[in-house]
């Protein structure tokens, strides 16, 4: 995404103030996190289904195979050893949460049939390169995705009182609604009142969710959109764009308002963020280190990329030839490809996400 440099300092202007006193992004909440086990553990038992609603940072496997390069090699090399449906490595986002209430990763949804009205640990909605909106990926948006949930919990009763009595809910946004902004001829002018817009459905979204009964709804800021490698290519991945980065401020610090908002009218804290951007900023500035972890190598640039910019992680020629290049270690690099992490940086960003989901739940 290209930004106004002159626009987004404006609106730097405007709310950083407020963003660092109110969000950034929720990580004032992370420094009183009990460190009680007991509670620790009565949490993994009160919350034994998630149910996940999104994008790619979250999807295990609902995109057709014969559409989606997750289901393409190399995807998938580091878990579960061939592709899956996961953009990445291996794990994502939801199946670190998941491991985190102790379960496994819930169901994709297209796989619903198959498992007849017993859920085990939940349902995935995920699809990547969806948003809250319609993108140009011709894929189930974020309200799409929730009509399924209805459809699902009206067909049974199971299902809905597990819902109220375990379930706890994901909502993932990576921020494609505002790559598709710009792709469908958006301008920089407008987009303060696209990133409002955006936010607005999405309240809209986590009311809706928790209408139906879900009574934990957590949602994720969005990540630093300007440090991703689709980003960060221009510089030949030495350093983030400070710009874009701006204009995620502004949708975080609204999102947090509109969080508020939701947990004033429910008046029962329903409605949690989980701060992707504060723990993907720490682990790329640290470069991963921590107790008993090893440091990457790599933080900006990926393990998998294109061997020149027409091609992405997974293409091939007409004759199969691939068109791609692997680095030796995935676990040496936090991204896998232009967009998302790999296993091991997932891992690092739940590593710093436990104290918060360890509070926040």
């Amino acid at each position: 995404m290209q930004f106004n440099n002159l626009l987004l300092l404006l609106l730097f202007v405007h709310f950083t103030i407020l963003f660092q006193d109110n969000i950034l992004c929720v990580q004032g909440s992370t420094h009183h996190y009990r460190q009680n086990d007991q509670d620790f553990d009565q949490m993994k038992k009160i919350y034994t289904k998630l149910f996940v609603f999104g994008d790619s940072y979250a999807d295990t496997g609902n995109n057709r195979k014969s559409f989606a390069g997750s289901w393409k090699q190399p995807y998938g090399i580091t878990f579960p050893g061939k592709p899956s449906g996961r953009f990445s490595d291996g794990r994502v986002l939801t199946d670190y949460i998941a491991k985190h209430l102790g379960v496994k990763s819930p169901l994709p949804y297209r796989f619903m049939e198959y498992a007849g009205k017993r859920i085990g640990s939940g349902i995935n909605f995920a699809y990547g390169g969806t948003g809250v909106f319609d993108t140009l990926v011709p894929n189930p948006n974020m309200t799409t995705q929730i009509d399924y949930f209805e459809k699902v919990i009206h067909s049974s009763v199971f299902i809905k009182s597990e819902l109220q009595s375990s379930g706890l809910v994901l909502v993932s946004l990576a921020g494609n609604d505002y790559g598709d902004y710009f792709a469908k001829g958006g301008t920089n002018q407008g987009l303060p009142n696209f990133i409002a817009t955006v936010v607005n459905q999405l309240a809209k979204n986590l009311k809706r969710i928790h209408m139906l009964g879900a009574k934990k709804i957590m949602v994720t800021a969005l990540a630093p959109l300007g440090c991703l490698p689709q980003s960060t290519l221009l510089n030949s991945f030495q350093q983030c764009n400070s710009t874009q980065n701006t204009a995620v401020n502004l949708h975080n610090f609204l999102l947090q308002q509109a969080v508020s908002k939701l947990n004033n009218e429910t008046k029962d804290s329903s409605f949690v963020i989980l701060d992707l951007y504060n723990s993907f900023t720490s682990v790329l500035q640290s470069k991963g280190g921590h107790p008993g972890s090893l440091k990457f190598e790599s933080t900006l640039k990926p393990c998998c990329i294109g061997i020149t910019q027409q091609y992405s992680c997974g293409d091939v020629n007409e004759k199969g030839d691939k068109m791609y290049k692997v680095c030796s270690d995935p676990n040496s690099a936090f991204f896998w490809d232009s967009v998302h992490p790999t296993q091991a940086g997932w891992h690092a960003v739940y590593s710093n996400l436990q104290p918060m989901l360890q509070e926040i739940l």
